[in-house]
């Protein structure tokens, strides 16, 4: 599903600050993989994701989905197959918008129409089936503005948005951290049921391993 060769990053080069994350790093990664990756400050976790997600460029070396070469693709294109949960609830999300029309605009991400909301009677059911799953009364508050929500809401909304359409790729950035106990719990179960039922090749950032111990993995300590 996702192949790395020869990946190289530096930033800053020749300056006193120079910094090389990267040098011929290379990752193979599977159809249906939950890879845990681990690592200090500054080991490259969050580098490795948004060079991945186009956030970033490689100096050089090639990055590969299905075989496809996507190393220059920029980054609003390969939204439409890798999809996104960062660390900040508050990313991800359209605050002054509605779940429903958050939710509808993540369903457009591999549409090739012109963007615009079209929310169908067949939609809205297929949104509540979706969040119904959360047990957090979402399917019931879908003219609610997401910026109303608690930051577990909204980062369980977000999980469903980022995988509402199946992406080839979904990268998890450290996405429990900010949350409560409670939340973090309650958002590591929708994680498992998510990644398991659709089979997502997931790459997960976290500094709690313990947490992930049930889950079905491979781990990539960056040193």
């Amino acid at each position: 599903m996702l192949k790395i060769v020869n990946l190289c990053k530096t930033f800053h080069k020749n300056q006193p600050d120079e910094k090389k994350v990267f040098e011929n790093f290379n990752l193979n990664v599977s159809k249906g993989e939950f890879i845990i990756i681990l690592g200090g400050n500054g080991t490259g976790k969050s580098t490795l994701m948004n060079l991945i997600a186009g956030s970033l460029y490689v100096d050089s070396g090639q990055i590969l989905i299905e075989d496809k070469n996507i190393t220059n693709i920029p980054e609003y294109k390969r939204a439409k197959f890798i999809g996104r949960v960062f660390q900040d609830p508050l990313k991800g999300t359209a605050p002054n918008l509605t779940i429903e029309q958050n939710l509808s605009l993540a369903m457009l991400r591999n549409s090739k129409k012109n963007l615009c909301f079209g929310i169908t009677k067949q939609n809205l059911e297929f949104f509540k089936y979706e969040l119904k799953k959360l047990n957090l009364g979402l399917e019931n508050r879908l003219k609610t503005k997401v910026g109303l929500l608690s930051g577990g809401q909204r980062q369980a909304l977000t999980l469903v948005m980022a995988t509402l359409v199946q992406p080839k790729i979904l990268i998890l950035d450290e996405h429990t951290t900010a949350l409560d106990p409670d939340s973090r719990a309650n958002i590591l179960d929708l994680t498992k049921i998510i990644t398991e039922n659709k089979q997502v090749t997931t790459l997960m950032i976290t500094h709690n391993i313990s947490s992930f111990a049930n889950f079905e993995n491979r781990i990539i300590m960056l040193k």
